[in-house]
Protein backbone atom coordinates (compact mmCIF):
# COMPACT_ATOMS: atom_id res chain seq x y z
CA UNK A 1 0.00 0.00 0.00
CA UNK A 2 1.55 3.30 -1.10
CA UNK A 3 0.82 5.64 1.79
CA UNK A 4 3.79 7.88 1.01
CA UNK A 5 2.86 11.44 1.88
CA UNK A 6 4.04 14.45 -0.02
CA UNK A 7 5.79 17.13 2.01
CA UNK A 8 6.36 20.64 0.73
CA UNK A 9 10.02 21.48 1.17
CA UNK A 10 11.01 23.25 -2.02
CA UNK A 11 7.97 25.19 -3.15
CA UNK A 12 7.57 28.78 -4.23
CA UNK A 13 6.81 31.30 -1.51
CA UNK A 14 3.55 33.23 -1.48
CA UNK A 15 4.44 35.19 1.69
CA UNK A 16 6.65 38.17 2.01
CA UNK A 17 8.28 40.42 4.57
CA UNK A 18 9.57 39.70 8.06
CA UNK A 19 6.63 37.50 9.11
CA UNK A 20 7.12 35.35 6.03
CA UNK A 21 10.86 35.02 6.72
CA UNK A 22 10.20 33.96 10.33
CA UNK A 23 7.55 31.47 9.16
CA UNK A 24 10.01 30.09 6.59
CA UNK A 25 12.62 29.63 9.34
CA UNK A 26 10.22 27.57 11.47
CA UNK A 27 9.12 25.53 8.48
CA UNK A 28 12.77 24.64 7.74
CA UNK A 29 13.30 23.59 11.38
CA UNK A 30 10.12 21.53 11.25
CA UNK A 31 11.21 19.84 8.02
CA UNK A 32 14.53 18.79 9.55
CA UNK A 33 12.79 17.25 12.56
CA UNK A 34 10.17 15.64 10.29
CA UNK A 35 12.95 13.94 8.26
CA UNK A 36 14.42 12.60 11.54
CA UNK A 37 11.03 11.14 12.48
CA UNK A 38 10.57 13.66 15.27
CA UNK A 39 6.99 14.38 14.27
CA UNK A 40 5.84 15.89 17.57
CA UNK A 41 8.71 18.39 17.54
CA UNK A 42 8.08 19.11 13.87
CA UNK A 43 4.44 19.87 14.73
CA UNK A 44 5.57 22.51 17.22
CA UNK A 45 7.71 24.25 14.60
CA UNK A 46 4.97 24.20 11.97
CA UNK A 47 2.50 25.71 14.43
CA UNK A 48 5.02 28.45 15.21
CA UNK A 49 5.29 29.12 11.50
CA UNK A 50 1.52 29.48 11.25
CA UNK A 51 1.51 31.80 14.26
CA UNK A 52 3.90 34.05 12.36
CA UNK A 53 2.11 33.69 9.05
CA UNK A 54 -1.40 32.12 9.09
CA UNK A 55 -1.31 32.14 5.27
CA UNK A 56 1.77 29.92 5.10
CA UNK A 57 0.42 27.05 3.02
CA UNK A 58 3.72 25.18 3.48
CA UNK A 59 3.37 25.40 7.27
CA UNK A 60 -0.24 24.14 7.08
CA UNK A 61 0.58 21.44 4.53
CA UNK A 62 3.51 20.04 6.50
CA UNK A 63 1.58 20.35 9.77
CA UNK A 64 -1.03 18.08 8.14
CA UNK A 65 1.76 15.59 7.40
CA UNK A 66 3.03 15.78 11.00
CA UNK A 67 -0.48 15.15 12.38
CA UNK A 68 -0.90 12.23 9.96
CA UNK A 69 2.32 10.66 11.22
CA UNK A 70 1.00 10.96 14.79
CA UNK A 71 -2.24 9.17 13.78
CA UNK A 72 -4.30 12.31 14.27
CA UNK A 73 -6.24 11.72 11.06
CA UNK A 74 -9.11 14.03 11.97
CA UNK A 75 -6.97 17.18 12.21
CA UNK A 76 -4.74 16.06 9.36
CA UNK A 77 -7.75 15.61 7.08
CA UNK A 78 -9.14 18.98 8.11
CA UNK A 79 -5.88 20.75 7.15
CA UNK A 80 -5.59 19.02 3.76
CA UNK A 81 -9.26 19.64 3.04
CA UNK A 82 -8.75 23.37 3.64
CA UNK A 83 -5.70 23.42 1.34
CA UNK A 84 -7.48 21.49 -1.43
CA UNK A 85 -10.22 24.13 -1.47
CA UNK A 86 -7.86 27.10 -1.24
CA UNK A 87 -6.88 29.37 -4.12
CA UNK A 88 -3.51 27.68 -4.64
CA UNK A 89 -1.66 26.28 -7.65
CA UNK A 90 -3.02 23.07 -9.25
CA UNK A 91 0.14 21.28 -8.12
CA UNK A 92 -0.38 22.20 -4.46
CA UNK A 93 -4.07 21.36 -4.61
CA UNK A 94 -3.30 18.02 -6.30
CA UNK A 95 -0.88 17.13 -3.51
CA UNK A 96 -3.42 18.28 -0.91
CA UNK A 97 -6.11 16.03 -2.41
CA UNK A 98 -3.63 13.16 -2.54
CA UNK A 99 -2.68 13.49 1.12
CA UNK A 100 -6.34 13.99 2.02
CA UNK A 101 -7.10 10.69 0.28
CA UNK A 102 -4.41 8.93 2.32
CA UNK A 103 -5.74 10.45 5.53
CA UNK A 104 -9.30 9.32 4.75
CA UNK A 105 -7.96 5.89 3.84
CA UNK A 106 -6.32 5.57 7.25
CA UNK A 107 -9.62 6.56 8.85
CA UNK A 108 -11.30 3.79 6.78
CA UNK A 109 -13.44 6.36 4.98
CA UNK A 110 -12.85 4.64 1.67
CA UNK A 111 -15.68 6.25 -0.28
CA UNK A 112 -14.45 9.74 0.62
CA UNK A 113 -10.84 8.78 -0.08
CA UNK A 114 -11.80 7.61 -3.58
CA UNK A 115 -13.30 11.04 -4.28
CA UNK A 116 -10.12 12.73 -3.01
CA UNK A 117 -7.83 10.60 -5.22
CA UNK A 118 -10.05 11.31 -8.22
CA UNK A 119 -9.76 15.05 -7.58
CA UNK A 120 -5.99 14.71 -7.26
CA UNK A 121 -5.75 12.88 -10.59
CA UNK A 122 -7.85 15.51 -12.33
CA UNK A 123 -5.21 18.05 -11.35
CA UNK A 124 -2.24 15.72 -11.84
CA UNK A 125 -3.14 12.77 -14.13
CA UNK A 126 0.42 11.40 -14.04
CA UNK A 127 0.52 10.79 -10.28
CA UNK A 128 1.15 7.04 -10.19
CA UNK A 129 0.74 6.80 -6.42
CA UNK A 130 -2.68 8.44 -6.64
CA UNK A 131 -3.75 5.93 -9.29
CA UNK A 132 -2.51 3.03 -7.19
CA UNK A 133 -4.17 4.28 -4.01
CA UNK A 134 -7.40 4.95 -5.89
CA UNK A 135 -7.64 1.30 -6.92
CA UNK A 136 -6.63 0.19 -3.46
CA UNK A 137 -9.34 2.38 -1.93
CA UNK A 138 -11.91 0.87 -4.31
CA UNK A 139 -10.81 -2.60 -3.26
CA UNK A 140 -11.05 -1.71 0.44
CA UNK A 141 -14.47 -0.11 -0.10
CA UNK A 142 -15.71 -3.29 -1.75
CA UNK A 143 -14.34 -5.39 1.12
CA UNK A 144 -15.92 -3.02 3.62
CA UNK A 145 -19.30 -3.21 1.88
CA UNK A 146 -19.08 -6.99 1.69
CA UNK A 147 -18.19 -7.14 5.38
CA UNK A 148 -21.08 -4.83 6.24
CA UNK A 149 -23.40 -6.93 4.10
CA UNK A 150 -22.16 -10.09 5.80
CA UNK A 151 -22.62 -8.48 9.20
CA UNK A 152 -26.12 -7.45 8.22
CA UNK A 153 -26.90 -10.98 7.04
CA UNK A 154 -25.46 -12.42 10.25
CA UNK A 155 -27.47 -9.90 12.26
CA UNK A 156 -30.65 -10.78 10.37
CA UNK A 157 -29.84 -14.47 10.74
CA UNK A 158 -29.24 -14.10 14.46
CA UNK A 159 -32.39 -12.01 14.74
CA UNK A 160 -34.40 -14.71 12.99
CA UNK A 161 -32.72 -17.36 15.12
CA UNK A 162 -33.50 -15.45 18.30
CA UNK A 163 -37.04 -14.91 17.10
CA UNK A 164 -37.43 -18.64 16.50
CA UNK A 165 -35.85 -19.45 19.86
CA UNK A 166 -38.13 -16.96 21.60
CA UNK A 167 -41.11 -18.45 19.81
CA UNK A 168 -40.11 -21.96 20.91
CA UNK A 169 -39.46 -20.68 24.42
CA UNK A 170 -42.84 -18.96 24.55
CA UNK A 171 -44.44 -22.11 23.23
CA UNK A 172 -42.70 -24.22 25.87
CA UNK A 173 -43.56 -21.67 28.56
CA UNK A 174 -47.20 -21.77 27.52
CA UNK A 175 -47.07 -25.54 27.51
CA UNK A 176 -45.61 -25.53 31.02
CA UNK A 177 -48.27 -23.03 32.11
CA UNK A 178 -50.99 -25.26 30.68
CA UNK A 179 -49.52 -28.27 32.46
CA UNK A 180 -49.28 -26.33 35.68
CA UNK A 181 -52.86 -25.11 35.31
CA UNK A 182 -54.00 -28.64 34.52
CA UNK A 183 -52.21 -29.87 37.61
CA UNK A 184 -53.75 -27.11 39.72
CA UNK A 185 -57.19 -27.90 38.32
CA UNK A 186 -56.65 -31.58 39.04
CA UNK A 187 -55.51 -30.82 42.60
CA UNK A 188 -58.48 -28.53 43.03
CA UNK A 189 -60.80 -31.21 41.75
CA UNK A 190 -59.24 -33.75 44.08
CA UNK A 191 -59.59 -31.34 46.99
CA UNK A 192 -63.22 -30.73 46.07
CA UNK A 193 -63.76 -34.49 45.85
CA UNK A 194 -62.14 -34.93 49.23
CA UNK A 195 -64.36 -32.23 50.68
CA UNK A 196 -67.40 -33.83 49.07
CA UNK A 197 -66.42 -37.25 50.42
CA UNK A 198 -65.88 -35.72 53.81
CA UNK A 199 -69.29 -34.06 53.65
CA UNK A 200 -70.92 -37.30 52.49
CA UNK A 201 -69.17 -39.17 55.27
CA UNK A 202 -70.32 -36.60 57.79
CA UNK A 203 -73.86 -36.82 56.45
CA UNK A 204 -73.72 -40.60 56.69
CA UNK A 205 -72.46 -40.37 60.24
CA UNK A 206 -75.22 -37.90 61.11
CA UNK A 207 -77.78 -40.18 59.52
CA UNK A 208 -76.51 -43.17 61.46
CA UNK A 209 -76.55 -41.16 64.66
CA UNK A 210 -80.12 -40.08 63.95
CA UNK A 211 -81.10 -43.67 63.23
CA UNK A 212 -79.45 -44.82 66.44
CA UNK A 213 -81.23 -42.07 68.34
CA UNK A 214 -84.52 -43.09 66.75
CA UNK A 215 -83.88 -46.69 67.64
CA UNK A 216 -83.08 -45.69 71.20
CA UNK A 217 -86.23 -43.58 71.35
CA UNK A 218 -88.28 -46.44 69.94
CA UNK A 219 -86.93 -48.82 72.58
CA UNK A 220 -87.76 -46.38 75.33
CA UNK A 221 -91.22 -45.81 73.91
CA UNK A 222 -91.78 -49.54 73.66
CA UNK A 223 -90.69 -49.97 77.26
CA UNK A 224 -92.93 -47.17 78.38
CA UNK A 225 -95.81 -48.63 76.40
CA UNK A 226 -95.15 -52.02 77.86
CA UNK A 227 -95.01 -50.54 81.32
CA UNK A 228 -98.20 -48.66 80.63
CA UNK A 229 -99.88 -51.83 79.49
CA UNK A 230 -98.67 -53.58 82.55
CA UNK A 231 -99.99 -50.76 84.69
CA UNK A 232 -103.31 -50.81 82.84
CA UNK A 233 -103.50 -54.55 83.23
CA UNK A 234 -102.86 -54.27 86.94
CA UNK A 235 -105.52 -51.60 87.23
CA UNK A 236 -107.95 -53.73 85.27
CA UNK A 237 -107.25 -56.81 87.38
CA UNK A 238 -107.58 -54.78 90.52
CA UNK A 239 -110.86 -53.39 89.25
CA UNK A 240 -112.12 -56.84 88.35
CA UNK A 241 -111.13 -58.13 91.74
CA UNK A 242 -113.03 -55.32 93.37
CA UNK A 243 -116.04 -56.04 91.25
CA UNK A 244 -115.87 -59.74 92.11
CA UNK A 245 -115.55 -58.93 95.80
CA UNK A 246 -118.53 -56.66 95.63
CA UNK A 247 -120.58 -59.22 93.81
CA UNK A 248 -119.70 -61.85 96.37
CA UNK A 249 -120.74 -59.60 99.20
CA UNK A 250 -124.00 -58.85 97.56
CA UNK A 251 -124.75 -62.51 97.08
CA UNK A 252 -124.35 -63.29 100.78
CA UNK A 253 -127.05 -60.82 101.80
CA UNK A 254 -129.74 -62.56 99.75
CA UNK A 255 -132.11 -64.91 101.73
CA UNK A 256 -132.13 -68.38 100.52
CA UNK A 257 -135.56 -69.53 100.60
Amino acid sequence: MRYRLLILIVLGLFSSGLYAQNAKKYVRKGNKQFEKGEFSDAEVQYRKALDKDPNSFKGKFNLGDAMYKQDNYEESGKLFNELSAANLTPEVRAKSFYNLGNTLMKAKKYKESIDAFKQSLKLDPDNYNAKYNLEYARKKLKEQQQKQQQQKQNKDKNKEKNKKQNKEKNKQDQKNKDKEKQKQDQNKKQDQQKDQNKQDQQKQQNKQQQQQQKQQISKKDAARMLQALKNDEKKTLHKLEKQKAKAAKSSKSVIDW
